[in-house]
């Protein structure tokens, strides 16, 4: 049986949210729960669940083998855009007397974060409310969306406030499309939810019969940008495109690849300084360097009849 433990984080909601993207930075009670006990530690202000561990506060749910909740005073420290009206924590106070905030919260042991459109997961997990951050590390670290996965083999970062997901360590991005965007580093920017009641910029038309089914919520979820460090590599149906960095627009579906760029169609090569790929029609156009030209190796294809003398697969 589950032992509950509200803990009173302080920070309140001006209204009703649109986003359901992962966010503990605002909202109501932290309310912490576990099947082997809760510890309190006064002297460290630091409250820990342990076994089948949860946290949920406001639609936002983290679940680790074990949580560590750090609180303090609701008189400390906070950013303005996050501060809320609170009294001075008078002497005695504990974490149930709705004095205190909380304002890190550590997970760790397959670690699940999740509300109903998103969920990240890896080996440990800490948000900051201050800064409104989430930092993923450990094995099989993943942020999935209805639009997209991203996943990476070092950390993942989300800041919610700034709508943007740091992947560091053969990061990659596979949309609903299927397409496959990868580096070494990459910066994903998420769209901004509209207003209530606005249609959100780059909306695609539903399709003739699906008019009125659910889809996901406007804006969140969606990706505007992604900026790529390192061993770039973009794939579509037909190519595969690699250089040093890059940045890719998901309204145009086009991406602009810079240094060392090779584009490998079958068995055929082109290299240059520069590449724009539009990733909806497959159409690439390589640049080269002031001077130079654009080098490729283009292989016809010939006959099936393996008879043919120099015929080539």
């Amino acid at each position: 049986m589950r032992r509950p433990l509200s803990l009173l984080a302080g920070l309140l909601l001006a209204g009703p949210a649109l986003a359901q993207g992962i966010d503990m930075s605002q909202g109501g009670p932290v309310d912490i729960t576990a099947t082997n006990g809760i510890e309190w530690r006064q002297a460290e202000q630091v409250v820990v669940a342990r076994g089948d561990a949860r946290a949920v506060r406001d639609g936002t749910t983290i679940e680790a083998a074990r949580l560590i909740a750090r609180y303090r005073s609701q008189g400390g420290a906070q950013p303005a855009s996050t501060q809320a009206a609170a009294r001075p924590a008078s002497a005695g106070e504990t974490p149930l007397s709705g004095g205190s905030e909380i304002w890190r919260v550590e997970a760790e042991g397959d670690v699940r974060i999740f509300t109903p459109t998103d969920t990240a997961r890896g080996d440990r997990a800490v948000y900051d409310m201050d800064q409104a951050v989430l930092v993923l590390t450990g094995r099989n670290i993943s942020y999935t969306t209805p639009q997209q996965v991203i996943t990476s083999r070092d950390s993942l970062e989300y800041w919610t406030q700034r709508r943007m997901a740091v992947a560091r360590g053969s990061a990659l991005v596979v949309t609903q499309d299927g397409r496959r965007i990868a580096a070494d580093t990459l910066v994903a920017h998420m769209l901004e939810d509209p207003p209530p009641g606005a249609t959100p910029a780059g909306q695609s038309v539903a399709r003739p019969g699906t008019e009125g089914t659910a889809g996901p919520p406007p804006g969140q979820g969606r990706i505007d940008r992604i900026e790529l460090f390192g061993n770039v590599e973009i794939r579509t149906e037909a190519e595969v495109i690699r250089g040093d960095r890059a940045v890719y627009s998901a309204a145009t579906g086009l991406a602009r690849v810079l240094g060392n760029v090779r584009i490998t169609r079958g068995e055929n090569l082109v290299s240059g300084r520069e590449a724009i790929v539009n990733m909806n029609t497959g159409v690439s156009r390589i640049l080269s360097q002031p001077g130079q030209r654009v080098q490729g190796i283009i292989i016809p294809q010939q006959g099936a009849d393996p008879a043919t003398p120099g015929a080539s697969r």
